[in-house]
């Protein structure tokens, strides 16, 4: 049986929760995932509110093999993330030295306040996922591993995180294009799904900008790219 490792991620902020901030967070790291073999398989938004980060956190760490967060470990008032990470898990709050010694390094004494030490304060016994964009590290904790939401620090730190992560058994997809309508293929793709329950299949309708016709996506998902292959055509042919 193909091993199936799978992850959430939980996005943090209010900004995302009133539009005033579109997310780039969740594309990049259900590819990057999928690169290495895991499955991305919930994302959630919640708000700067301490209780709803625990509670979601509480959750997926026990559902999923790993879990992501973004957002909420900057210098600011409202960056509660790390400190509700440390409830979540019922571990003290305190300041991380080598995180504290990374910010002395990067900073001018005169640019390092009080607002940005905080970024060096963590739950205790946490391993720090380097950040080269502007040295506040991420960190992980058992299964959860805690990033900026700012996109290219979110970015650069992942790729610390990745060295941390056991992946699965590759995922492959294949996609076959249909100048149709959902409904004119639904019965075929239910006997698809029946007869290949080992794959993912998932139909996406849209408008082809430059025709005017009406198209579906089709995508294949699996870890057999024979059966991918299979599938995709006996679609190509009862379509």
């Amino acid at each position: 049986m193909p091993k199936t490792v799978t992850a959430a991620l939980l996005l943090i902020g209010n900004e995302l929760l009133s539009g005033r901030t579109p997310d780039q967070n969740l594309h990049h790291l259900a590819e990057k995932l999928t690169e290495i073999g895991i499955n991305l398989s919930e994302a959630r938004v919640v708000k700067d509110n301490e209780t709803d980060i625990v509670d979601a956190v509480n959750t997926l760490r026990q559902r999923y093999d790993y879990v992501f967060t973004t957002g909420g470990i900057g210098p600011t008032h409202d960056d509660i993330t790390s400190k509700a990470i440390a409830n979540a898990f019922e571990v003290p709050f305190e300041r991380n030295q080598t995180a504290e010694a990374m910010l002395q390094a990067h900073y001018k004494p005169e640019d390092l306040n009080d607002a940005r030490l905080r970024m060096a304060d963590m739950p205790a016994g946490v391993t720090l996922l380097l950040n080269p964009i502007s040295a506040a590290p991420g960190f992980k904790i058992d299964n959860v591993f805690v990033m900026a939401g700012v996109p290219v620090i979110m970015q650069a730190t992942l790729e610390n995180a990745i060295q941390y992560l056991t992946p699965g058994d590759k995922v492959y997809s294949v996609t076959v294009v249909l100048e149709t309508v959902e409904g004119k293929i639904a019965a075929e793709l239910t006997r698809l799904q029946d007869k290949y329950a080992d794959i993912e299949i998932g139909s996406y309708p849209y408008l082809n900008a430059k025709t005017g016709q009406h198209n579906v996506s089709v995508v294949f998902r699996g870890h057999d790219q024979t059966r991918l292959e299979e599938a995709a055509g006996e679609l190509k042919e009862g379509a």
